[in-house]
């Protein structure tokens, strides 16, 4: 399969037939203008959303008639199987911020999951409706969701081969948010790439846990 990192928490996922699925796609200019990385142009077979915000839920700006999945909890879309996990966007059982859903997607050969606006750590419960985790995409920005040390206690306990963080200040967010760099510093193996993709499959996937950095494409 093939990864692409929009920005924010915005991913286009490939698979090897060329089934597009769009995941928590952001409304361009969303809050004000904080929320600045380029509009989503891509079309997809399918668009997925952890919840309905803005900046994860646009789901109506995606080309292509896609089927539109917002919490899902079981659908195929050409190979992907994509299901979700109810979770919250706070620490007080969705009082602030309401619920989150940790996304599911699994192609038949690599399973990836997408952690939305994770508002906590994982109880073990959770963790074991999960399941199995080749690839997390991780929030590490804090304020929002987790925070750096959260996320690194999360990914712990989903023990993933691959950990893409996302959700995180830069230049195009305005949102009172973390950088990635604390985040990285708990990490053991970390990868920076000068592109917003990555091509993954069974085979490729790294022997130890490895924190890859893809640089936004929007």
């Amino acid at each position: 399969m093939k990864i692409t990192y929009y920005g924010h928490s915005a991913f286009l996922l490939e698979s090897a037939d060329g089934t597009r699925v769009i995941v928590d796609p952001y409304r361009h200019g969303a809050y004000g203008g904080a929320l600045r990385y380029g509009a989503i142009q891509d079309s997809a077979q399918a668009v997925v959303a952890s919840h309905a915000h803005d900046d994860h839920g646009a789901t109506d700006t995606i080309s292509g008639n896609p089927q539109v999945f917002v919490h899902p909890t079981s659908a195929q879309v050409g190979p992907w199987r994509i299901s979700g996990v109810d979770v919250y966007h706070d620490d007080e059982l969705g009082k602030s911020r309401g619920r989150n859903s940790v996304l599911i997607f699994d192609d038949g050969d690599v399973r990836v999951v997408h952690l939305g606006d994770l508002g906590h750590t994982l109880d073990p419960r959770t963790v074991q409706a999960i399941g199995t985790v080749d690839v997390l995409l991780v929030p590490v920005g804090g304020h929002f969701t987790i925070d750096h040390v959260q996320a690194a206690t999360v990914v712990d306990s989903l023990a993933p081969k691959v950990v893409i963080p996302m959700h995180y200040k830069t230049g195009k967010v305005d949102f009172p948010i973390g950088p990635v760099d604390k985040f990285l510093a708990t990490q053991a193996r970390v990868q920076r790439e000068d592109t917003g993709s990555i091509e993954l499959t069974r085979e490729t996937l790294p022997a130890e846990r490895t924190t890859i950095v893809l640089t936004p494409t929007r």
